[in-house]
C-alpha cells in the first residue's frame, strides 16, 4: 500500500511539473542556469576573484564572487571580500543583456596607517572585519555554446568600522569569462 501510494505522489508531481511548462509558467527545464566566472582584470589588484551565479528566471539571479588579495603591493588596504548579489536583468535572451545589482560584502581590511616622524608606517588596527551594502550595473553575454562575457561595476559603503580604515567605499569591477552550465 506505502508503494503504490509513494508511486502516485511522484507520478502527480512528474504531471504537476509537465503541466506547469507546457503552460508556461515555468522556465524551461532544459535551460541552463548555473554560471561559474573568473574575473580578468582581478590580477592587475593584486588578487583572484571567481563567481558563482544561479538564474532564478529570465530576468532575474542570485550569485556570490570571492575576491582574495595575493600581492599586498599591488592592493594595499584590502584583504578579501565575500559578496553575494542579486541580479535583474533587462536583454531579450535568458539572464544576458543589461543588468542591475544588488550586493552586500563581507570585508577584511587593513586598518588606519600612521606614519611617524622617521617615516616608519604603523598600522593602528591590523584586520578590520565590516560589511558593505551596494548597487551596480553591468551588461553580459552568453554564447550558445554556453561561454560567458561580462563587463561590471558596483560602488558600495561600510557599515560599521569605516572609522578605523583609511576609506569607506568598497568598489567592484569586472571584465569576467565563464561558463553557463
Amino acid at each position: 500500500m506505502k508503494k503504490t501510494f509513494l508511486l502516485f505522489i511522484m507520478l502527480f508531481a512528474f504531471y504537476a511539473v509537465k503541466a506547469q511548462n507546457e503552460n508556461g509558467t515555468d522556465a524551461n527545464p532544459y535551460q541552463k542556469n548555473n554560471e561559474i566566472k573568473l574575473n580578468l582584470i582581478s590580477p592587475l589588484f593584486g588578487a583572484v576573484e571567481a563567481g558563482f551565479e544561479r538564474h532564478l528566471n529570465k530576468n532575474s539571479s542570485v550569485g556570490i564572487s570571492a575576491f582574495i588579495v595575493y600581492d599586498d603591493k599591488k592592493n594595499e588596504d584590502m584583504n578579501y571580500y565575500i559578496s553575494p548579489y542579486y541580479r535583474y536583468y533587462f536583454g531579450k535572451k535568458y539572464a544576458s543583456g543589461f543588468f542591475v545589482e544588488g550586493f552586500g560584502a563581507f570585508t577584511s581590511i587593513d586598518g588606519k596607517k600612521i606614519y611617524s616622524a622617521d617615516r616608519l608606517t604603523f598600522t593602528e588596527n591590523k584586520d578590520v572585519y565590516d560589511v558593505a551594502l551596494g548597487a551596480g550595473l553591468g551588461w553580459k553575454l552568453v554564447t550558445k555554446k554556453g561561454l560567458v562575457f561580462e563587463a561590471n561595476a558596483g560602488y558600495g559603503r561600510l557599515l560599521f568600522n569605516a572609522d578605523k580604515t583609511d576609506h569607506d567605499v568598497v568598489a567592484k569591477f569586472g571584465l569576467s569569462i565563464g561558463y553557463r552550465f
